[in-house]
C-alpha cells in the first residue's frame, strides 16, 4: 500500500510514467556507448578489465586482505573489491551526473506536460543496468574463481534494493539543486571520492578505530558493502540491525529526495 500524500503521488507518478522511464533509460544506455565500435560490449569489457587491474595491483602488488576469514586469498580480495566498487559506483555515478540532468534538457523543462521526474529516474535506470552487468560478473567470479556460492547469496537483492532507493533520492535531490547551484556538480565529484574511501571498499570495518567508527557507521553504504561481502564471499550471517538501518535510510532518501524535487520543480523554467 503506497504511502499517503506527497510520497504516494511520487510512487504513482513513477508507475504512471513507467513506459517513458523505460524509453529514456534505453536512450541513456545507447548514448553512453554511441559512436564506439564495440558498443554495449564495453559494459562487459570494462568491469572485466577493471577486475584484472584490481587483482594485479591490490592483490599481488599490495597484497591486500580484508582479514575476515583465515582462508582469504588474493583472488577473494580482488572479488571483494570488485563487488564493493560495483555497489559504490552505482551511487557515485548518480551523484556525479545528477546535477546536470535538468539544466542540460531545457526543452523538456519548458514543456508543461512533460514529467521532469522521469529524467532522474531514467538516469538511475541506466546506472542500475550497468551495475547489474558488473554484479553478475562479480557473482560468476565468486562462483567459479572464488570461495563459491551458498544460500547466503540470496540476500544480495535484499541488500541492493535500499542502495537503489538511495540512488533515486540522490538523483532527485542533485538534479533539482543543480538547477540553482551550478557548483554542485564540482562538489559532487569530490563527494563521490569521499564515499569510496568512507565505505570500506578497500578495507574491513574491523580495522577502523572505535573513535572513527562512531561516525563511519552513519554512512549506510558502508553497511551495504559489508553485508554484500558477507553474503557473497564470507558466507557469514547477515546483521539484521545494519540491514534495517540501510532500509530506513534508503526509504528516507527516496521520499525526501522526491519531495524536494517536487517542491522546486515549478521554479525550474524561471531559472533555466
Amino acid at each position: 500500500m503506497p504511502p499517503s500524500g506527497k510520497s504516494g503521488s511520487i510512487g504513482s507518478g513513477l508507475w504512471k510514467n513507467r513506459q517513458l522511464i523505460w524509453q529514456f533509460t534505453l536512450r541513456n544506455v545507447e548514448i553512453r556507448h554511441k559512436g564506439s565500435h564495440l558498443g554495449l560490449l564495453w559494459s562487459v569489457l570494462t568491469p572485466l578489465l577493471s577486475f584484472g587491474l584490481y587483482l594485479f595491483v591490490f592483490g599481488y602488488i599490495f597484497g591486500g586482505k580484508y582479514n575476515v576469514v583465515a582462508t582469504e586469498t588474493r583472488m577473494d580480495y580482488a572479488l571483494g573489491l570488485f563487488v564493493s566498487l560495483a555497489i559504490l559506483n552505482l551511487v557515485v555515478e548518480i551523484t556525479a551526473t545528477s546535477p546536470l540532468l535538468i539544466v542540460s534538457q531545457p526543452n523538456f523543462v519548458k514543456k508543461v506536460v512533460f514529467p521532469l521526474e522521469v529524467l532522474p529516474a531514467a538516469s538511475v535506470g541506466a546506472a542500475v543496468f550497468h551495475f547489474l552487468i558488473s554484479m553478475s560478473l562479480g557473482i560468476l567470479g565468486v562462483a567459479f574463481a572464488g570461495p563459491g556460492l551458498t544460500w547466503s547469496a540470496l540476500w544480495m537483492p535484499v541488500v541492493i534494493l535500499p542502495v537503489i532507493l538511495i540512488a533515486f533520492g540522490l538523483a532527485w535531490f542533485g538534479s533539482a539543486l543543480g538547477v540553482f547551484l551550478r557548483d554542485v556538480g564540482q562538489a559532487a565529484q569530490f563527494f563521490g571520492q569521499v564515499l569510496i574511501y568512507a565505505s570500506a571498499v578497500f578495507y574491513s570495518h574491523r580495522i577502523v578505530p572505535h573513535s572513527v567508527w562512531i561516525f563511519l557507521r552513519l554512512n549506510p553504504l558502508i553497511h551495504a558493502v559489508e553485508l554484500s561481502r558477507n553474503a557473497l564471499l564470507w558466507h557469514r550471517p547477515i546483521d539484521l540491525g545494519y540491514l534495517a538501518y540501510l532500509y530506513a535510510f534508503g526509504f528516507a532518501a527516496f521520499i525526501l529526495g522526491a519531495v524536494f524535487f517536487r517542491k522546486l520543480k515549478p521554479t525550474f523554467a524561471d531559472v533555466i
